[in-house]
């Protein structure tokens, strides 16, 4: 009898999504008149830009016309597409051959695929508050995990201590669920930590778009040494609004290299193995977010949230409660007032002012007695959730 894979046996319980929606859904039948203001998922809520929608648009005319139609797409991406994204890093003075850069159907697909690079026996290091798919993909693997935790004494950046023992290292800048994003100085730290220990960095850079401060790295591979050290997976679904599209790319520079084996070569052959590529339509809507009135478009978006986040933060500032993300990620990590626990401010927060977030404890044991905000709401609902949180915070 064929055995199954014991290591879901070792997953714990995904409750967090879980519980918010019972919750919800319990206190709307016993109070089906009230409207709630939803700011935990990390959806977006406006649509896709008019320069996508018309790309989208004529490329399935395109295939309805035998001159234009496409099959089978290149596994590791339309050539074209490749070429603008490695054009979008040089703005940022990232210089990137083409077949660096790998399309795919979004980061978390990709976060999960990528395992398949690295031994069994490699620890993985995540750093928590962490998304939880780091922790779960690594569990299905058998993989050993190394749990870094953070606070506010550190701004929930850690940094390397020579007393850490880890294979893979994962970093997320800007940080779901925390907000908070490395400098320079500090990610060069655990770049110069990966290479002097032959560790690979695996750099979630999904909200890499809502980074306004200009001396902020967009991209790992602004910090020197990180070509021998880094992968690095982003994402045009807070970007773009693709969460129902699902476009994403990778970067894997061919200098990542370990025990004789490139990294890039692996990735190329695993790609033509286990994927017949990214639609045409989907690859044409994405080629359309790098244009000059796709950029324009895409960050007149952003910009609604990140007002959304001001808004929040306006609030926040006034009743004097602490919290990091906001300015820089679509995300608002507070501390729970009056040393409450995180699903207690959870359950304090719907059943008074009828506002929906996300407890921290469900980031990791070290997101106890925080609570998350999303910024990618109505406007006009985060106004008023924004407004209640004040006046009952303020009581």
């Amino acid at each position: 009898m064929i055995a199954l894979n014991k290591n879901y046996d070792n997953l714990q319980d995904s409750y967090l999504f879980y519980n918010i929606a019972q919750k919800t859904k319990a206190y709307l039948a016993e109070n089906p008149d009230q409207k709630l203001y939803r700011m935990g998922i990390g959806d977006v809520s406006l649509p896709l830009c008019d320069a996508v929608i018309k790309a989208l648009h004529t490329a399935v005319d395109d295939q309805a016309v035998k001159g234009s139609f496409h099959g089978y797409m290149p596994e590791c991406g339309d050539p074209s597409l490749r070429e603008t994204i490695a054009n979008y890093y040089k703005r940022r003075g990232v210089n990137l051959e083409n077949d660096e850069v790998f399309v795919s159907s979004g980061a978390s697909d990709e976060l999960g695929d990528i395992l398949d690079l690295f031994s069994k026996d490699s620890k993985a290091l995540i750093m928590e508050p962490a998304y939880p798919a780091y922790v779960d993909a690594n569990v299905m693997a058998g993989r050993e995990i190394i749990h870094l935790p953070s606070g506010a004494d550190n701004g929930f950046l850690p940094l390397p201590t020579d007393d850490l023992d880890a294979d893979l290292i994962y970093l997320c800048s800007p940080n779901n669920p925390t907000g908070a994003v490395f400098d320079k100085e500090k990610l060069k730290k655990w770049v110069d930590f990966a290479n002097a220990r032959g560790a690979i960095i695996i750099f979630d850079a999904a909200y890499e778009a809502f980074i306004e401060e200009e001396d902020l790295p967009h991209s790992i591979f602004e910090i020197e040494g990180a070509r021998t050290c880094a992968i690095e997976i982003c994402s045009l679904s807070k970007t773009a609004g693709f969460t129902g599209t699902r476009l994403g790319y990778t970067v894997i520079p061919k200098t990542l290299e370990r025990g004789g084996q490139n990294a890039n070569a692996m990735w190329v052959r695993n790609r033509t193995t286990k994927t017949n590529g990214i639609s045409y339509i989907l690859q044409k809507g994405g080629a359309a977010v790098f244009t000059e009135e796709g950029q324009e478009q895409i960050h007149r978006n952003i910009a609604i949230y990140k007002n959304n986040a001001k808004v929040l933060m306006e609030v926040l500032d006034e009743l004097g409660i602490w919290y990091c993300g906001g300015k820089n990620a679509p995300y608002i990590w507070m501390r729970c007032p009056d040393n409450m626990g995180s699903w207690e401010f959870f359950d304090y927060l719907l059943k008074e002012i009828q506002v929906v977030g996300t407890p921290g404890e469900g980031f990791g044991a070290c997101g106890e007695g925080y609570f998350r905000f999303s910024t990618f709401g109505d406007p006009e609902d985060t106004k008023e959730a924004a407004r209640r949180i004040k006046e009952l915070l303020k009581k």
